[in-house]
């Protein structure tokens, strides 16, 4: 056995909720939620901790300002810590180069950031899972049973189709779910909602589009101030709210 994920419980005996947002597609804002949702719930007061799964193309950082930082490291390696929220990324240690990575190596970045980081105690530790439903999303459950996942969709017919999917694997996987949010939402909408439903999924609310996103990023003042913040804040109380309720839906 790997003494790795012996000492992944160690690390993680401090912390209350671990909630890992994923959506199984690219590009429908899964760091800028993730992100912003840990940020929403330092404000409110809570200890959290932000993991950012997505290795090749991380940027959870981006989102709150940590470029150019490094972790300290004595007993294990401590989290940077930006606007209140305590990171984690291979960001910090591969800087601007590449960090191309398959199978085995996957796994092995896994197993070394849980295991070497130290979380202290945590109200809540926010995963941001990378696309697809591959090595990241199969090990998180297998070595982080008690993670909840938070699906996050648009109203593409395409990302529809791969979060119709995503709910499918997690119920197999009996693993469980605290809800789906809506991101992206412009005029109309009701595609993430309605499939919440015929899933038997929670539906916490959508995000809008918010041309003043962009010119936020990095900047977590100006970030707070948008109405995308405002949003994923509702949905972070949401799941607050939620705590001890996730549960798979039945198989579909």
């Amino acid at each position: 056995m790997d003494p790795r994920a012996a000492a992944i419980d160690d690390r993680l005996a401090g912390v209350g909720r671990i909630v890992a947002v994923t959506g199984s597609k690219g590009g429908i804002g899964k760091s800028v939620i993730s992100s912003s949702l840990a940020l929403a719930w330092a404000d409110e007061g809570m200890a959290v901790g932000l993991l950012d799964l997505d290795f090749t193309s991380p940027s959870d950082h981006v989102v709150l300002g940590g470029g150019g930082r490094f972790p300290t490291e004595e007993f294990g390696v401590d989290p940077v810590v930006l606007a209140g929220v305590r990171t984690m990324s291979v960001a910090y240690f591969s800087g601007d180069a590449a960090a191309p990575m398959r199978g085995g190596d996957v796994t092995n970045t896994l197993l070394e950031l849980l295991a070497i980081t130290r979380w202290g105690d945590l109200d809540a530790l926010v995963l941001d899972l990378p696309p697809g439903l591959g090595d990241i999303a199969l090990d998180v459950v297998r070595l982080v049973p008690r993670t909840e996942f938070l699906l996050l969709g648009t109203a593409s017919r395409v990302v529809i189709g791969s979060v119709q999917r995503a709910v499918r694997l997690l119920v197999e996987l009996r693993a469980p779910i605290v809800g789906m949010a809506e991101n992206l939402r412009r005029d109309g909408g009701g595609e993430v909602e309605a499939l919440a439903a015929g899933s038997g999924v929670p539906f916490l609310g959508a995000v809008p589009y918010d041309p003043a996103l962009e010119d936020a990023l990095g900047d977590p003042g100006r970030l707070r101030e948008t109405d995308f913040f405002d949003a994923v804040r509702r949905i972070g109380r949401e799941v607050a709210g939620r705590a001890g309720t996730a549960t798979s839906p039945p198989g579909r």
